[in-house]
């Protein structure tokens, strides 16, 4: 099973997100390579990716099961003002140049929100971007998140990704991170997860499922919202979660928690504990503070 969850990337770079990750007991992780909010970003350590590379070879993490994630700010949807979707492109450019000199081959990508734009003039934009920066000799795949459908969010459903898929000319640096919060915020039972899997290989190709985000949702199904919640405690559930990471159709991919924080600390080491152990932790709160 490969599990990890969100690290961060500060000083020490990719040296401490995967000291970080080992800290959880996880064996693959996800990082920014700086604030997902902005697109400041300071210039690569080599000798710190170096020791990083190193680390993770000593300690069994598959450099090729790490994922980035692009910063929410990306958005390849709207080109009403063509500098702002201009600078996303660049920007996203600049990232996976970034992500290639460390090694890491996928970037998780937001696909943007339509605004005042009419929706399929907006997945043709996030195409037409997707083809400028995909053209590039870095083995870097960019993978399609599935949205919860929040506001004016592209990506929604299948029909879309498999919209914005289909006009990607570089089908082999375009791939789909699925979200279980996402997903069950969309309108998808998560109960019925295989049947979403047969679905998605009918009309997509499950092949292209390179990654999956695992989290519980505070919210009811096709809620819209898109609010995660620690495994377990939401409405997703303990067990329909474990049916997702255990489902032997996505053995071989990363799965990533991105759950909430507990008051001021990182739930991850146990939460990666309970779904190794198949065995829900009631008291995951108390053992997070008191750690």
């Amino acid at each position: 099973m490969i599990l990890g969850s969100h690290v961060s990337f500060g000083s020490s770079q990719l040296l401490g997100s995967t000291k970080q990750a080992l800290s959880y007991g996880a064996n693959t992780f996800m990082f920014y390579t700086g604030a997902p909010q902005n697109t400041i970003r300071k210039p690569l350590d080599d000798n710190l990716t170096k020791e990083a590379l190193a680390l993770m070879q000593e300690e069994g993490i598959d450099i090729k099961n790490v994922i980035c994630h692009a910063p929410y700010i990306i958005n390849l949807a709207n080109k009403e003002n063509y500098d702002a979707w201009q600078f996303s492109i660049n920007f996203l450019k600049q990232e996976i140049k970034r992500v290639a000199i460390l090694g890491v081959k996928y970037i998780v990508v937001h696909p943007g929100n339509y605004l005042k734009q009419d929706l399929m003039v907006a997945l043709d934009n996030i195409a037409m971007a997707l083809n400028e920066i995909l053209n590039n000799d870095y083995d870097v795949m960019i993978l399609l998140e599935t949205m919860a459908g929040k506001g004016t969010e592209c990506g929604k459903n299948l029909g879309e990704i498999k919209f914005i898929i289909d006009k990607v000319k570089y089908k082999d640096k375009i791939g789909v991170c699925l979200d279980t919060c996402h997903l069950n915020d969309s309108g998808v039972d998560i109960a019925k997860f295989d049947d979403y899997l047969t679905e998605f290989d009918n009309i997509i190709g499950i092949n292209k499922i390179k990654c999956l985000h695992l989290n519980d949702s505070k919210n009811i199904i096709a809620s819209h919202k898109d609010r995660h919640a620690n495994i377990g405690y939401g409405t997703i559930g303990f067990d329909n979660l474990i049916n997702c990471l255990y489902n032997p159709r996505l053995s071989n991919i990363p799965k990533i928690l991105e759950t909430p924080y507990i008051e001021e600390y990182a739930p991850y080491k146990y939460e990666i504990k309970m779904l190794k152990e198949k065995v829900f932790n009631p008291n995951l709160e108390n053992d997070v503070k008191n750690s």
